[in-house]
């Protein structure tokens, strides 16, 4: 029996399908389509990736990025398994349906209105397990997706644990700073001013809740790899934060990297938030200062595409983009684990990848930071913060039944799962039907 197609199911007896498996790749396509078909993935066509919606056709939103970082999982994964000196690990490199599968998955956990929704939704679950969103992803793979009553999407053991990004739980993680360089006790950590809440982001993590779930995933693993695994770094200040990743995890962070950066770089120039003088000063010119062979002599005809008005030039420099980091991936393997699962691990060449930092940089200050966008990421996180105090205040009175029957089991943690779900578009309206005196009728579905 291969364990790591085990299924969470599979542990109860009175389960009439138990564990069938058959074919490794088959497990992985099942789990692809129990993904694709889930609501939380539908929902991520409206949910912001870095654009707020409506603001234009063109940019992306987790939907269209999470497809991305599929395929570019997928051409990381092809790359490697060509390559003749992984030929003794070939076995362990992951097949198309199960990269993609992890990739499809890693996003759908995200609450409305990108990071500024996750960190309002933390600063209301401070006291109560917190939020994150990888945190939650887990959550909905092993709770509350709904392909099973009581397993969520019940995916395959190694699916499961390919998106698994921060193996420790909020407890264990969190440090939140005190303003005055030191830092709070949990119980101190109390959000009283809620129009400023940038300094309750929430540490890297899954919920306390889950730590049953993380032992499962890793119950295959020798015990000192896992002793391991689950070992902490303590920066100066903030948050406490994990060493390590599962090998299919560290493919597609790679594969996420490269969409963010690249892509996102791709929306910012057809909207015109860029132009050729910052591009040239904050990523050109470090670029050539590295003398990278490659990338190197060739800037200055990729820079004329990326800022040509054919949209056909801009996207074959971003294609070319995207295929140069793509191989500049390899194998590597860290010998402080014993299991092929943490031992080996994916890395980017160090110059490709600065460049690739120089990208992601740019991108952040001059599109993310941009005072507009800052604008709707603020109003998104405050849409959370009051529907998040009015459904507190008013379970009984608001909340819908199926919500409230969780909610008196769970507490506050029904609400966060509720909202959490929504998309920027329903949390909107939502918003506009307890607020708005015009708006709302008894017809409306929440």
């Amino acid at each position: 029996m291969n364990q790591w197609l085990e299924r969470r199911s599979a542990r109860s007896k009175d389960d009439p399908r138990g564990f069938n498996s058959t074919h490794d790749d088959s497990e992985y396509q099942r789990d692809r389509a129990r993904i694709i078909h889930s609501a939380s993935f539908r929902s991520l066509q409206s949910k912001t990736q870095v654009l707020g919606m409506g603001e234009s056709d063109f940019y992306r939103t987790r939907l269209t990025h999470s497809l991305e970082v599929a395929q570019i999982g997928s051409g990381i994964c092809e790359v490697l398994r060509a390559r003749r000196e992984n030929a003794d690990v070939h076995h362990f490199i992951p097949s198309f349906s199960l990269i993609e599968a992890i990739c499809l998955a890693h996003d759908i956990g995200h609450s409305p209105f990108g990071h500024g929704g996750e960190v309002a939704m933390n600063t209301m679950m401070i006291q109560h397990g917190g939020f994150e969103a990888n945190g939650q992803t887990l959550r909905i793979i092993a709770r509350l997706g709904e392909f099973s009553a009581n397993d969520g999407l019940d995916l395959t053991r190694r699916t499961m644990l390919g998106t698994l990004k921060y193996p420790t739980t909020y407890s264990q993680a969190v440090r939140y700073r005190d303003g005055h360089g030191g830092h709070l006790a949990l119980a101190e950590a109390v959000p009283t001013d809620l129009v400023n809440i940038d300094r309750w982001a929430p540490p890297k993590c899954v919920y306390d809740n889950e730590q049953e779930v993380l032992d499962w995933l890793v119950e295959p693993l020798p015990q000192a790899d896992v002793d391991r695994f689950y070992e902490l770094a303590t920066p100066p200040s903030g948050h406490l934060k994990t060493h390590f990743k599962p090998f299919d995890t560290s493919i597609m962070e790679l594969a996420d990297d490269i969409a963010y950066g690249v892509h996102d770089l791709e929306d910012a120039l057809a909207l015109g938030f860029v132009d050729r003088d910052q591009w040239q000063t904050h990523v050109v010119d470090p670029i050539l200062a590295l003398n990278d062979g490659t990338i190197g002599p060739r800037i200055d005809d990729y820079t004329l595409k990326l800022f040509s008005a054919s949209n056909k030039d801009r996207k074959h420099a971003i294609s070319w983009l995207v295929s140069y980091f793509i191989r500049q991936i390899a194998l590597i393997e860290d010998d402080g684990f014993e299991h092929e699962l943490l031992r080996l691990q994916v890395e980017m060449e160090p110059t490709a990848y600065k460049m690739l930092l120089l990208i992601k940089r740019f991108v952040m200050e001059y599109v993310i930071f941009k005072p507009e966008l800052q604008m709707l990421q603020y109003k998104g996180q405050q849409v959370i913060v009051k529907l998040f105090e009015i459904f507190l205040a008013n379970p009984q009175r608001l909340l819908p039944v199926v919500v409230l029957a969780e909610y008196e089991q769970q507490g506050p943690r029904a609400i966060a799962d509720y909202l959490s779900a929504m998309t920027d578009v329903s949390a909107g309206k939502l918003y506009h039907k307890l607020l708005s005196p015009t708006a709302g009728s008894i017809f409306d579905r929440s």
